[in-house]
């Protein structure tokens, strides 16, 4: 599979049409959390670290809005294009460089093996107890 001839180290992650109109694709990374690719009414391709800002919700679940995207967890919309929070909230997820060419969605090589690897997924369950020693 050729890459386009970009100055950028793109990598092919999978067709434009893998991706639903209005939905999402998750795309695992050798190290870290997945990247979630979403696409718009319009064709855009997004891609954001699949993590909310907020409580660390998949944003892979979240329903795709004309240039957001609503986390399950809690609503929170966060913008395709910046990553950021609609105001009134806060805080930013990491965003990877998207590239569309004959049908393939590429992403930065580089960013996918360094954006946001240090950040790490919500532990579920019930809170622990503390034990007498």
């Amino acid at each position: 599979m050729s890459t386009p001839t970009l100055t950028r180290p793109w990598l092919a992650v999978c067709a434009l049409d893998d991706v639903p109109l209005l939905g999402s694709r998750r795309v695992a990374r050798e190290r870290g959390l997945p990247v979630a690719l979403f696409r718009t009414a319009n064709d855009q391709i997004h891609a954001l670290l699949d993590r909310c800002p907020h409580k660390g919700g998949p944003l892979s679940q979240g329903i795709v809005l004309a240039d957001g995207v609503a986390c399950p967890l809690h609503n929170w919309t966060i913008q395709l294009s910046d990553g950021c929070a609609r105001s009134p909230d806060v805080g930013s997820t990491p965003v990877f460089a998207t590239r569309v060419e004959g049908g393939q969605v590429y992403l930065d090589a580089d960013e996918l093996a360094s954006l946001g690897t240090d950040l790490t997924a919500p532990v579920a369950g019930p809170p622990c107890r503390a034990r007498d020693s």
